[in-house]
């Protein structure tokens, strides 16, 4: 899934990470709206949930991402609550590992951010016209990007990784429907009862 474990990733790579994960943490910490954080915080919480409902695909099992919601919702925020959900994720759990957890919160955020570019401005603008079917993109371009990423961590990391990052890029196909599905319906109820909570980054 998301989680790549430690010991598997090419020392490059984790580096590149961590320092890409770093600079767009900095740069989220600075841009921190302390009246987001209550919200920050429970979505945290459901990304933290989430992972423990996974379904087995293939050789591998899938659990709801909730990125592109996150980016909506939170902007900027959503990167620091995406670590520490990962962070409780990897020591509570064991999932995804400590090392890595540079490329993992990468490989989550960095999607979480665009999906808050591209669709927040759409979605305050459609006054609940078509809110579904753009939160439905939103949620499916948050895996895809995830599951590319991925797929792109795995493949630097070496030629021997190239048949699983494609292994691993196929068993995001069922997840894209479901995150779709899910985050839609979210958005779509959110925009009727509570549409200042869609976040329109600057």
């Amino acid at each position: 899934m998301a989680h790549i474990p430690d010991g598997v990733l090419s020392a490059p790579v984790l580096i590149s990470g961590a320092l890409v994960s770093t600079a767009l943490l900095v740069v989220a910490t600075r841009r921190l709206d302390f009246e987001r954080i209550p919200q920050a915080a429970v979505l945290a919480a459901a990304f933290f949930i989430a992972s423990l409902l996974s379904v087995p695909v293939g050789p591998s099992s899938v659990h709801l991402i909730l990125n592109g919601l996150m980016g909506i919702i939170l902007g900027w925020s959503a990167v620091p609550a995406i670590l520490v959900a990962l962070v409780m994720q990897a020591v509570f759990f064991g999932y995804g590992g400590l090392l890595v957890l540079g490329v993992n919160t990468l490989n989550i955020a960095l999607p979480a951010l665009i999906c808050g570019l591209l669709f927040a401005p759409a979605l305050r603008q459609a006054n609940g016209k078509n809110t579904l079917y753009l939160g439905a993109l939103c949620g499916g371009l948050g895996v895809i990007l995830t599951g590319l990423m991925v797929s792109l961590s795995l493949g630097l990391s070496g030629p021997d990784f190239l048949p699983a990052a494609k292994i691993m890029l196929a068993t995001y196909t069922p997840l894209v429907l479901a995150e779709a599905a899910v985050t839609g319906f979210t958005l779509a109820f959110i925009i009727k009862v509570a549409p200042e909570l869609i976040r329109v980054q600057e």
